[in-house]
């Protein structure tokens, strides 16, 4: 096994070799998905030895569900590929362009960043999407996914390792680190030299760890403490309709509500129409002394720590508020930057909502559930930024650039 500097020199070895056209990069993404489609049972096979680990060490089952690996999702992936390839070529486009009075003729283009390091937890589809947004964006990556994903991980890099080989590309512009102890992490975290950015994809406690300890430019993604509010003007069955897709659908997922927030007037109502509408998938509510008191006391009392808290699991934190601003100022307060919605009828509160809430993605009566890469017209997507500097939302292949000027001159000095 190599050690994670190795791989750091390896892929630093690419660098030049992955300047290439747009044609020979779709050609070897094409590959990609070719060879996944075609190995689906190797796949299935050792995602399995994951999902066995995984029952035997009582992982829950939104979070088996968010290992798993089947036919339909392997070749939702593998399609996930195809919408890469077809997205344009991020690289080597004009910005901006203009000649200076000493007729230096200047220009800024698009390059790739160089060398990725994406840390990651346990949902083996990353690795896939990960890859392909790098390869297209010009960079070499490398991968570091938890011990939950290892089987499944070691056998798609070897898939897509091979596709590149097929492709003349070096397969080394794909790197799985195969050591899931926290030293490993500890290393990529380190690897100044090699790495160019550094990007974690997972739970609160694993962004933030790389967001203290990295040495390396870090774009941080992930955490989803996301908040619905159902205003006062809500039409309780749109409102139903909305939480129950946006906590059960994948309540695993970074973009799944994990707190609903009820204007007052209407709660009475609303209240129990949620509840039983997200009684369909058991869903555990820890409300607040009024929301407890409406339901009739038959839910779990809600502590200061579940208002910050990521269930990602059939669990949903519940308060009533006053009003808009009330809701703003929690959502303001214990919000991660993620996703969050308003549910109304009223186009001065949707606006309000709008226009105070700084997060990455604010919807007005839809789900949460939309922030994401290929819902957002990108393809697949190597995470979610919840900053503001470089990228935020969805990040596809054109936030996996940065730019440089290019001078032309016939003799000018200064």
């Amino acid at each position: 096994m190599q050690t994670v500097e190795q791989l750091g020199q390896n892929a630093k070895k690419c660098e030049k070799s992955l300047i290439v056209n747009n044609n020979l990069k779709n050609i070897a993404l094409q590959n990609i998905s070719k060879l996944l489609l075609e190995n689906i049972n190797v796949i299935i096979e050792e995602n399995k030895k994951d999902l066995d680990n995984a029952r035997e060490n009582g992982l829950s089952e939104a979070m088996i569900d968010r290992l798993c690996l089947n036919e339909d999702r392997i070749k939702a992936i593998a399609d996930g590929v195809l919408q890469v390839l077809a997205l344009q070529d991020p690289v080597g486009n004009v910005l901006s362009g203009h000649i200076s009075p000493e007729g230096l003729k200047i220009k800024k283009i698009t390059v790739p960043l160089g060398v990725i390091g994406i840390i990651y937890e346990s949902r083996p589809n990353v690795t896939v999407d990960a890859a392909a947004l790098c390869l297209k964006a010009g960079n070499m990556v490398i991968l570091r996914g938890g011990k939950e994903a290892i089987n499944s991980n070691k056998c798609l890099v070897g898939i897509m390792r091979e596709a590149l080989k097929k492709s003349s590309l070096p397969e080394d512009c794909i790197q799985l680190v195969g050591d899931t102890s926290r030293n490993s992490a500890k290393e990529l975290m380190e690897l100044s030299d090699y790495l160019d950015v550094l990007i974690p994809r997972g739970g609160k406690g694993l962004i933030d760890s790389v967001v203290k300890n990295a040495k390396v430019p870090v774009i941080q993604t992930g955490a989803g403490n996301c908040h619905i509010y159902v205003d006062e003007f809500a039409n309780i069955n749109m409102a139903c309709d909305i939480i129950y897709n946006a906590k059960t659908s994948r309540p695993s997922v970074c973009n799944a509500a994990e707190t609903i927030l009820v204007h007052k007037n209407i709660a009475p109502k609303a209240l129990p129409a949620i509840k039983e509408s997200l009684s369909r998938k058991n869903v555990k509510l820890h409300c607040c002394s009024k929301s407890f008191e409406i339901l009739g006391k038959v839910d779990i009392k809600a502590t200061q720590e579940d208002w910050s808290k990521e269930y990602l699991d059939y669990e949903v934190a519940v308060k009533v508020v006053d009003n808009i601003e009330d809701a703003i100022s929690h959502i303001s307060t214990y919000s991660t930057g993620h996703s969050e919605a308003i549910i109304t009828e009223n186009y001065s509160n949707a606006q309000t909502f709008i226009n105070q809430i700084d997060s990455a993605a604010v919807y007005v009566n839809a789900s949460t559930r939309f922030t994401d890469g290929g819902m957002f017209g990108m393809g697949a997507e190597i995470g979610i930024s919840t900053q503001k500097l470089h990228a935020r939302g969805p990040m596809g292949i054109n936030q996996l650039t940065s730019s440089k000027f290019i001078i032309e001159g016939n003799g000018q000095i200064r």
